[in-house]
């Protein structure tokens, strides 16, 4: 079949292409006249943290981690810890008509209200990521204009609020947390600074830093005294004599913060006793090879006690070393426990979460839900589109004649003549014969 028979067959047809155009054109009036209108408005965030530092932490996010970022932000405005909130600030709990539609939901939904509330509003709402990423689109559906618009704005300040208290939650357990571990490490430091304090007591040994003690600082000393040549001018202050100073200054500073009896001081009072007797036999050695009543012997004797006593306390040393790093430890887990519990503790009172609101919502003006003009012409498409199918249809099930072209059945059998009707005073018919005449092979006409 070529075009001019469809279009013969669509002429004649055209009541039924006319009827169902009709009735689908009818059918989409009365859907946009009884059909609930739809509203949308939208709200938009700012995610500052992809873009700045964080105020409190200076930490920048990195491209790895801002798709899951962005994905559990999504989610998060959808989650329940927000939706509740739109529910409570928009006061449905006491709606009546929302409690009535409450009370005709089926027997197998057991959610509360404020569940079931809370999911009407994630169902109406739709979040996208706009631009490069950085900022979240919140779309809000609602029955009428003024709805739509509350309830974008309503969400994207729960939205706010609750990525607000999340981190603060967050920050203040985990400041409750290294608070106690600052407390069990600095309970640790005192216990390890006691046990440093009393062993140095008990032995008489006084570590000098972390590595050496004060015997054997006071042999580096009188090595270096008996290798170089006696000097005429005056002997400089002893290592002792120093140390002394040093310790009387922390052992006043340590007393205007500190108690009596705090292990610190204790500790500080038995060094400074014991440099305090090693300060007072290298003064007296010191007045000796001054005077020239002992000499380069006297260096010598007193060179070979120290040794002896260095030897003789090694294992003390090693031990008092070991307490010593004790200490250290303790004190530098204090120290790291206490700069982690300030940290979340000023987290925990943070007001910037890294978002910020972007624009103002506006109020739709027009609804999204039914479009009208979409609606009436695609439903006179869509009625012309099924009555071209019909008339195709009802044109197979009850096959005519309509010109010589639909005669041509085989090669065998040919038309040899066409009887027109008569005329009459029928204008149509006077028409067609005109319209035949001047073109023949087109209409069909005998040739």
């Amino acid at each position: 079949m070529n075009i001019l028979q469809f279009l013969r067959i669509f002429w004649a047809r055209r009541n039924v292409t006319l009827a169902a155009m009709v009735a689908t054109f009818i059918g989409a009036f009365i859907v946009v006249l009884i059909v609930q209108p739809r509203y949308e408005a939208t709200s938009r965030v700012l995610l500052n943290m992809l873009v700045r530092p964080d105020p409190v932490t200076g930490e920048v996010m990195n491209a790895r981690g801002a798709g899951p970022f962005i994905d559990a932000q999504t989610e998060l405005i959808k989650d329940y810890s927000v939706t509740g909130r739109v529910v409570d600030q928009s006061g449905w709990l006491s709606d009546p008509s929302r409690i009535r539609a409450y009370s005709r939901r089926p027997a197998s939904d057991t959610r509360d209200f404020r569940r079931w509330l809370a999911q009407t509003v994630a169902d109406n709402t739709v979040v996208k990521v706009i631009g490069s990423g950085t900022v979240l689109e919140i779309t809000y559906k609602g029955p009428t204009p003024q709805i739509a618009a509350i309830g974008a704005e309503v969400l994207r300040q729960a939205y706010l609020d609750q990525s607000l208290a999340v981190r603060r939650d967050a920050a203040a357990k985990n400041a409750a947390f290294y608070s106690k571990q600052a407390d069990a490490a600095r309970a640790l430091a005192d216990t390890a600074e006691s046990a440093k304090a009393a062993y140095e007591k008990s032995t008489g040994i006084i570590m000098q830093g972390r590595d050496t003690d004060l015997d054997s600082d006071r042999l580096a000393s009188l090595s270096g005294q008996a290798l170089a040549p006696q000097m005429a001018a005056p002997a400089p202050q002893s290592t002792a004599a120093l140390q002394l100073a040093e310790i009387d200054a922390q052992l006043a500073e340590a007393s205007k913060r500190l108690g009596p009896n705090h292990p610190e001081i204790i500790g500080l009072k038995a060094k400074r006793e014991a440099i305090g007797r090693v300060a007072a036999q290298e003064a007296a050695a010191s007045r000796a090879m001054m005077s020239g009543q002992a000499g380069a012997a006297a260096i010598s004797r007193a060179l070979q006690e120290q040794k002896s006593r260095v030897i003789s306390q090694s294992e003390q040393v090693e031990k008092l070393r070991q307490l010593q790093s004790e200490a250290d430890l303790r004190r530098e887990q204090y120290r790291t426990a206490s700069a982690k519990a300030g940290q979340y503790t000023v987290e925990a009172a943070v007001t910037d979460t890294g978002l910020a609101p972007l624009g103002v919502v506006v109020t739709p003006a027009k609804p999204a839900f039914p479009n009208k003009p979409l609606m009436m012409g695609g439903s006179v498409v869509l009625g012309l589109a099924m009555g071209l199918a019909l008339s195709l249809l009802l044109e197979l099930l009850n096959r005519r004649v309509r010109s010589v072209d639909d005669l041509q059945l085989s090669d065998e059998i040919h038309c040899i003549g066409v009887v027109e009707e008569p005329t009459g005073n029928n204008t149509g018919r006077k028409l067609r014969r005109a319209l035949r005449g001047l073109l023949p092979q087109w209409v069909g006409a005998a040739t």
